[in-house]
């Protein structure tokens, strides 16, 4: 037994310079773990947090980009703002970039997504797991189907962001101070990648760009404020940080009810998008005649087989994309996706599968929409069917105190 252990513990030491040699914070001896639910964060984040005036138990964010395979922690200070505490690189996520749309087709979530205490998994046979919730209501809205997707541990997936267990029992430990502290939700937000100009410019030609334009007014909106965007949805489509006048309530479905923009948020967010726009003609102008092929998980799989070797069959890590795709010439991306289309087609047909119609492109408007209110899950994190409530005047004068714009 006690070589079992050791050998499960010195695989653990491998996973983590395999996956983590950049961003790993989590050195963790798990054989010294002895309440992996209630372990303490490690001293070096809790000094960490004292240095940037923020509360133990004090509101956190989490915040995914896949293309770069990061995974960041931002917790809010005493100045009601947030920083980032910590960051991990993913060890593994599946599909490509792109989001979740049916049950099977292993696509990991993209989206804005509040946990509760409810989506905290501590018997999860990957060690620790916090289900991300989805779908969501704009995902139910859209018809997208899937369930049980997961942050944990163990280092494979299928649908999931997959950590290390050292990583896992950490975010695990933040998200746990946060509820004990009285955070109802915490907001995951998830993103092909990080949404800068270059990045919208290398990826202006992919199928899902009008979706992730869509996304990307609530990444604005986090980076204009640094406090988590107000999310709701209306007419299918995410809106962030948005006053309804008129008495009128956000319906996922239905019709987006009279709603504004706080005149100071709308100012900062118009000098923001001024910068962006000319950092967007310069990459324009940079990448003219290029774009970005997005490689594959089994070319993403294959940067960093080496790393599997000896190993468990579980133990399946993923490079990032930026390590397997690579800018090339708009004609050859075109022959790229028109052969990819065709083995898929190929392939599904050999396995008697029923192909599957394309993903469109949502036909979204430069929204600037979020939710009056964040309302509160109910036990089942991946059924949202009741309505949303409408916010009372008792409901916005408890506002969290990080819910900035939303009281001002």
């Amino acid at each position: 037994m006690r070589i079992r252990h050791f050998a499960y513990v010195s695989l653990i030491a491998l996973a983590l310079t395999g996956c983590n040699d950049a961003l790993e914070t989590a050195q963790v001896d798990l054989s010294k773990v002895k309440n992996k639910v209630e372990q303490p964060l490690p001293p070096h984040i809790l000094a960490a947090m004292s240095a940037k005036g923020m509360d133990r138990n004090s509101p956190i964010m989490i915040r995914i980009f896949k293309e770069e395979g990061a995974m960041e922690i931002w917790k809010a200070k005493t100045d009601n703002r947030f920083d980032k505490i910590a960051d991990y690189k993913i060890c593994a996520w599946s599909g490509r970039l792109g989001p979740k749309v049916k049950t099977g087709d292993r696509q990991a979530p993209e989206g804005f997504y509040d946990l509760t205490r409810a989506n905290l998994n501590p018997n999860s046979k990957y060690y620790l797991a916090i289900n991300t919730g989805f779908p969501n209501r704009y995902d139910a809205a859209n018809g997208r189907t899937g369930s049980d997707l997961m942050i944990h541990g163990a280092c494979s997936s299928s649908g999931c962001y997959s950590m290390t267990d050292q990583q896992v029992l950490e975010i695990y430990a933040f998200a746990r101070d946060a509820f004990k502290g009285g955070q109802a939700t915490v907001q995951l937000q998830a993103f092909p990648f990080r949404m800068t100009a270059e990045n919208m410019v290398k990826h202006r030609l992919d199928s899902n760009y009008d979706f992730w334009k869509m996304l990307k007014v609530g990444y604005d909106n986090f980076e204009v404020t640094k406090r988590p965007p107000e999310v709701a949805v209306c007419e299918k489509k995410y809106v962030f940080n948005q006053q309804v006048t008129d008495g009128g309530a956000f319906n996922a479905a239905g019709k987006c009810p009279a709603m504004s923009t706080p005149p100071a948020l709308a100012a900062a967010l118009a000098s923001y998008g001024k910068t962006y726009d000319a950092d967007y003609a310069k990459a324009m102008s940079k990448y003219d005649g290029m774009a970005w092929y997005d490689p594959s998980e089994a070319e993403r799989k294959a940067v960093v087989a080496k790393l599997r070797k000896g190993r468990e069959l579980a133990f399946a890590p993923t490079g990032t994309s930026l390590e397997a795709g690579r800018m090339v010439k708009v004609a050859e991306l075109e022959d790229l996706m028109a052969k990819r289309t065709a083995q898929s087609v190929t392939t599904q047909t050999a396995t008697g599968a029923i192909p599957a119609a394309p993903a469109q492109p949502q036909a979204v408007a430069v929204a600037t929409a979020a939710p009056a209110v964040v309302p509160v899950p109910m036990q089942n994190p991946l059924a949202f069917t009741a309505p949303e409530p409408q916010e009372t005047a008792e409901a916005a004068a408890k506002k969290p105190f990080w819910k900035f714009w939303a009281r001002n």
